[in-house]
């Protein structure tokens, strides 16, 4: 393990991520969200096949057990992916990114429901403290419903995210159990592959040819992301899930940061209220999550030491 190198890797990540909502939200003016997932997910794909050749994965790295597995993975994530691409086009960058934090929050949830995972006291109440600081988020935006169009807009662009970040706990749920049978290279790719597939099927619904300038936003956006899920990836190779995943946060600098020189968008304090309380939630857990972690190990060494003895 090479803690330091995943940290670095995770925030590189991190950046590429944020960097990529900020292309595609430079170019949401011309394309729609089905056109930006198309150019994020296809030119992924060079990027990504570089990578498994790099690796020596181009003959096992790709192979699939459960082809419907990846459909399902597909279509969930595509949805999840063209919601905050719409958000983006309705709502600050910062506000999206603190909306999309609630994803890990419903992960949760999910795992709880569907995969039978055991949810404690202190889970429940750190899930429930977090989405009361999404609740604080959106807030401004609900009451604006009956407002003027721009402001039902926004309104129901903070909706469209929320139902993004629904779609992303989902995707990861689904993930928890193909990562059981399927390679994560196969995961990233075939994913890639099934997303730039659907995104096609929206082009009847009013694709449009965007001018050189944001044609170059999507292919950068869809090249930073394939790296950044590169990196991503790379992160949790050298440290542990637990150690790296709370600088997934570090997003929320980046989008103040890129938001306000780039866009010029100043945020909220209820905004920065609500984004600290899911902050503070999402971190609670990764934290208690990694103590568990590390008494369970305890507790199979002392086993192991027992019958060894």
């Amino acid at each position: 393990m090479q803690p330091l190198k995943g940290i670095t890797f995770k925030l590189v990540a991190v950046l590429c991520f944020i960097t990529m909502s900020a292309l595609i939200k430079a170019a949401s003016d011309q394309v729609p969200p089905g056109e930006a997932v198309f150019f994020r997910s296809f030119f992924a794909l060079p990027v990504i096949f570089l990578w498994v050749v790099a690796r020596g994965e181009l003959r096992t790295g790709l192979r699939v057990k459960s082809p419907m597995a990846h459909v399902w993975r597909g279509f969930i994530g595509s949805c999840a992916m063209g919601s905050m691409f719409a958000g983006l086009a309705l709502l600050p960058l910062p506000e999206v990114t603190a909306l999309g934090y609630a994803a890990p929050l419903l992960t949760v949830v999910f795992a709880a429901m569907f995969l039978d995972e055991k949810v404690g006291v202190f889970r429940i109440t750190t899930v429930a403290v977090g989405l009361i600081g999404v609740l604080i988020v959106l807030s401004p935006r609900l009451t604006a419903l009956r407002g003027p169009t721009v402001e039902m807009g926004e309104a129901a662009g903070a909706v469209i995210v929320l139902l993004g970040a629904v779609c992303a706990a989902l995707a990861q749920v689904h993930i928890r159990n193909m990562v059981k049978v399927e390679q994560t290279s196969a995961i990233v790719f075939w994913f890639s592959c099934t997303s730039s597939v659907l995104a096609l099927c929206t082009a009847p619904f009013g694709w449009a040819i965007p001018e050189t300038r944001e044609c170059l936003y999507l292919v950068l956006a869809g090249l930073i992301g394939g790296v950044g899920q590169i990196f991503l990836t790379s992160s949790y190779r050298f440290a542990d899930a637990s150690l790296v995943a709370p600088f997934d946060y570090a997003s929320m600098i980046f989008a103040l940061a890129i938001g306000y020189l780039i866009f010029a968008e100043v945020p909220t304090a209820q905004m920065l209220i609500g984004a600290l309380i899911i902050i503070g939630a999402g971190v609670a857990i990764i934290l208690r999550e990694r103590h568990l972690g590390i008494q369970r190990n305890k507790a199979r060494e002392a086993k192991t030491m027992q019958w060894g003895g």
